[in-house]
């Protein structure tokens, strides 16, 4: 009787443990289930009007890989803290899951002579691309942003402004294009000449994209060809190039919005708000401060205005020109 006593007390507690564990197990599922990804509104451009624009485009870019590199790169978020001169770390977040990773902290991050000046942060939305601000202001940043890549990427010059995105990469293609990086050193056999619609370049150039696209800064520089043989990286790589600052430059993004102030320092080199200042981001140092008849900068603007017109936008107060501002 004892025995069964006993049992029935056993029987008792283990079914209440059970219960018990039922609803904990139950409970954590619901703490734990997948929440849905955050939409990234992306209403600029129908895909006729991508067509429209480039009508002598390389097949390999097309309007839905456009789309899906925005959409996806979209969702990602990263906080940049530079110490002293270069010394830097990435802390990226996934907002479709919430995770914060740090994907770059460089050796001498902790050192006390890095330390001893303020830290330097920014965050970089890649959500923001193209619709931070009203819809004027977010064409012209997207007909900025085209005339740039078709500029890029065209194959001849026809006078119709409709032969952009042609080019997967530069012509070129026997220099290394490498750089001095502890953090990105090249990888032996790949070069690193530009690709993509914004023609990227330099090991330095893809390890830094790559850490933020990927958040793994092997990956392109493993294999650099995905620029040119995967469309949507080819346009998040120009995406990131376009939305991220870089260590003198701000991004050609917030120029655009009207969120760059200059400093006394961009005061002095001539250097104002407007589309010049994009190309200055870009490729000052070929195409700036040589006076207004230098055609890499002429060829930039012409795009810029097709581009505005096509999309019906415009820019009357437009500071197109870089002739007088200074490169970095």
């Amino acid at each position: 009787m004892r025995f069964i006593i006993l049992s029935t007390k056993f029987i008792l507690i283990l079914a209440s443990a059970l219960l018990l564990s039922s609803f904990k197990c139950s409970s954590t599922a619901n703490k734990t289930e997948a929440k849905p990804k955050p939409a990234v509104a992306f209403n600029l451009i129908t895909e006729k009007q991508f067509n429209d624009l480039f009508p002598q485009r390389n097949p390999f870019y097309t309007y839905s890989a456009f789309i899906r590199a925005v959409k996806e790169l979209g969702l990602i978020k990263i906080q940049i803290t530079r110490r002293a001169v270069s010394v830097y770390q990435f802390i990226r977040t996934d907002k479709s899951t919430g995770k914060t990773t740090t994907v770059r902290q460089d050796v001498y991050w902790n050192e006390h002579w890095a330390k001893v000046k303020p830290d330097s942060t920014y965050t970089v939305d890649y959500g923001s691309f193209c619709t931070e601000s009203n819809i004027l202001t977010n064409k012209k940043e997207l007909a900025a942003f085209f005339a740039n890549i078709a500029h890029e990427t065209r194959h001849g010059l026809n006078g119709s402004y409709t032969d952009g995105l042609m080019l997967t990469h530069e012509s070129n293609t026997s220099l290394d294009y490498f750089s001095d990086s502890d953090e990105y050193p090249p990888v032996k056999g790949k070069k690193y000449y530009g690709r993509g619609p914004m023609q990227l370049s330099y090991n330095g150039n893809y390890g830094y994209a790559s850490d933020c696209i990927f958040g793994d800064h092997r990956i392109l520089l493993n294999n650099p060809d995905l620029v040119m043989t995967d469309p949507v990286v080819a346009f998040k790589a120009a995406i990131y190039f376009w939305m991220t600052p870089q260590t003198h430059k701000p991004s050609a993004h917030d120029v655009m919005i009207g969120k760059w102030k200059q400093n006394a320092g961009d005061k002095a080199a001539g250097r104002i708000p407007g589309f010049g200042m994009v190309i200055d981001i870009i490729n000052g140092g070929v195409e700036c401060n040589k006076g207004d008849n230098v055609q890499g900068m002429q060829d930039r603007i012409a795009f810029y205005k097709h581009f505005l017109a096509k999309l019906g936008a415009s820019d009357p107060n437009c500071v197109c020109s870089c002739g007088k501002m200074k490169p970095y």
